[in-house]
């Protein structure tokens, strides 16, 4: 009877622990302008990895679209008009409105099927699309001490930029923010060698419940060379069907936000991240809902702001042939 129950205890534990989100963390700074003169913008953006696969989000969009989810589950109207007809999403519980994104779209990869898939919404519709370009990183000898990690410096070719990647091998998950993952390790530091992109790692948190995105059954699925193409599709068939949740989302076919290459869609780009709790996540008042973005169960607050979006010319990807 007593290893009946030390092995139940065995399997509860191993079964809870698989089931918690161990969330990565990393400051992240973008120049969103090479040709005038103005500062780095930076956010948080998180890499979450639990059951074999990973989400890449940002900050922002992850607190945005956990608000959504909350509306909907209460059945209260998601989305109110301003006086301008723009979107307006509920404050903080300082009362700053959420932080625009340059990353308005959120990556999954799936470590049993090696994909990577890129997820954008357009209003309640998502469009994604596989990459299907391989990584070929070039390892160096060469190590450095980085957050308390000995880490290891590797390079890549990747979106028209050249990469500097430090990973540390100490943390064995083949993983980093992004489309970056491929090396004996975490990578803790990531840059392009112009110094508009900057990841640079924080710390690790584990949440039992985390808030997470996925790709819904019904999403369109397109190729990356067509992606712009499909994403203005879905937007027109929207429309053209009156869809009323076609305004929790401001893109537009012609130049909207949440692109990630030269000559797509223009991103919004981040400010200062708010001060949060147990990872980053800023305070919000959701009648207690866990401030680590869990599973949304409590009523939300009812007071709304407007999201701002800038345009950004400076995409992380500068091409689609490497």
């Amino acid at each position: 009877m007593k290893k009946i129950f030390i092995l139940m205890m065995m399997f509860f534990l191993f079964g809870k622990m698989m089931s918690q989100t161990e969330r990565y963390i990393y400051q992240t700074e973008v120049n969103p302008d090479t040709i005038n003169l103005v500062d780095m913008k930076m956010e948080r953006t998180f890499l979450d990895v639990k059951n074999n696969q990973s989400l890449f989000i940002s900050e922002s969009k992850l607190l945005k679209d956990s608000l959504v989810a909350v509306l909907k589950s209460q059945t209260i109207p998601d989305v109110r008009k301003s006086k301008k007809d723009k979107p307006e999403f509920p404050k903080l519980a300082n009362g700053k409105s959420i932080q625009p994104t340059f990353f308005e779209y959120f990556i999954k990869k799936n470590n049993d099927d090696k994909t990577v898939s890129l997820v954008e919404s357009v209003g309640s519709k998502q469009v994604y699309y596989q990459e299907d370009r391989k990584m070929k990183w070039n390892i160096s000898d060469q190590v450095s001490d980085l957050n308390g990690y000995k880490a290891q410096k590797a390079t890549v070719n990747f979106g028209g930029r050249v990469w500097i990647a430090w990973f540390a091998p100490e943390i064995k998950i083949s993983d980093g923010p992004y489309k970056f993952s491929g090396l004996p390790g975490l990578i803790v530091k990531l840059e392009d060698d112009k110094g508009d992109y900057k990841f640079n790692f924080l710390k690790k948190i584990s949440i039992p419940n985390a808030f997470s995105e996925d790709i819904k059954p019904d999403a369109r699925k397109s190729t990356r060379i067509n992606f712009q193409g499909d994403k203005a599709s879905v937007k027109m068939e929207m429309i053209k069907n009156k869809d009323p949740e076609i305004n929790l989302d401001n893109f537009s076919p012609g130049g909207g936000r949440g692109m990630h290459q030269r000559g797509g869609m223009n991103g919004g780009f981040g400010g200062q991240p708010g001060q949060g709790m147990n990872g980053g996540m800023p305070n919000v008042d959701m009648g207690g809902q866990d401030m680590q973005l869990g599973n949304p169960t409590q009523n939300p607050m009812t007071s709304n702001g407007s999201v701002m979006s800038f345009g950004n010319t400076n995409p992380i990807e500068l091409s689609n042939r490497q």
